[in-house]
């Protein structure tokens, strides 16, 4: 007698899941190409302090009659309390943490999800690069009258090595790093647990929020910047889901086994 329909579908997702699950030493490995990859790109893309200085006006410009341009009150708020303005740097100098850990998380704990968002992750340090290049742009900390960069004034590493105009100077705001990452942090968060625990997976959105405000506060950001990074989180989802659908249909599967074509044998009916 066969078992019942829901205990068979409930075995499929979790052999899927096992199976969604590369080998550990393989994907520490991508992640060290990935990050050294990205980090040399990044470091030398967006070098034109005439061209990113001219951006940062127009980025201005696009946000004066829209009444988006906030970054100078906000940062002189900021700027006034001591305490809040440590917490804003310490929050934006964890983020990459973050990142870390929610990367091991899903790993671990919600391998049915894992490939997608490493893949999304991958897709968004792609996808980004040529933006800075096409579009370099000068922070608020550097292309505003009046905005103190608070991470340098407050990080015991200072906020960049060099100072604008200065040679080494990457200008690399459009779109945010920080924001988009958080993105991507609350967006791998909720797609492993909206199913189980929906309300608790929504509370992942409120790193990004307060990313934003501490971007935005610090001068380091523009408000279009982080509209900017939403447009690249999904951008880099699309892209990940297209990824997945070409290697579903090459009948790929992660670390050698059995491909989603061919089921394992224990789940063949007779």
């Amino acid at each position: 007698m066969g078992r019942p329909p829901d205990r068979q579908g409930a075995d499929l997702v979790l052999l899927d899941g096992a199976r969604a699950r590369p080998a550990g030493g393989v994907e520490l490995v991508v992640a060290l190409i990935v990050v050294t990859l990205f980090t040399a790109l990044h470091a030398a893309s967006a070098r034109d302090f005439a061209a990113a200085t001219a951006n940062a006006l127009t980025v201005q410009a696009v946000e004066r009659p829209l009444h988006l341009d906030v970054e100078r009150a906000t940062n002189a708020w900021l700027a006034g309390h001591a305490v809040l303005a440590q917490a804003a740097v310490d929050v934006y100098r964890s983020h990459y943490l973050v990142v870390v850990g929610v990367l091991a998380w899903t790993y671990v704990r919600h391998p049915e999800v894992y490939l997608q968002v490493r893949r999304t992750l991958v897709a968004m340090f792609a996808l980004v690069l040529p933006v800075y290049w096409a579009f370099p742009l000068s922070p608020p900390r550097f292309a505003l009258a009046g905005v103190v960069d608070i991470v340098a004034a407050r990080s015991p590493i200072g906020s960049h090595a060099t100072g604008p105009g200065e040679e080494g100077q990457s200008y690399t705001a459009m779109p945010s790093m920080h924001v988009g990452l958080s993105l991507w942090c609350a967006w791998a968060v909720w797609t492993a647990l909206r199913g189980a625990h929906p309300r608790l997976a929504l509370l992942a959105w409120l790193f990004p929020l307060t990313m934003t405000a501490v971007v935005l506060t610090t001068g380091n950001h523009y408000v279009l910047d982080v509209v900017g990074s939403v447009v690249l989180l999904v951008a880099s989802v699309s892209a990940a889901t297209l990824w997945a659908h070409h290697v579903g249909r090459r009948g790929v599967s992660p670390a050698g086994a059995p491909s989603p074509a061919r089921p394992p044998a224990q789940l063949r009916r007779p």
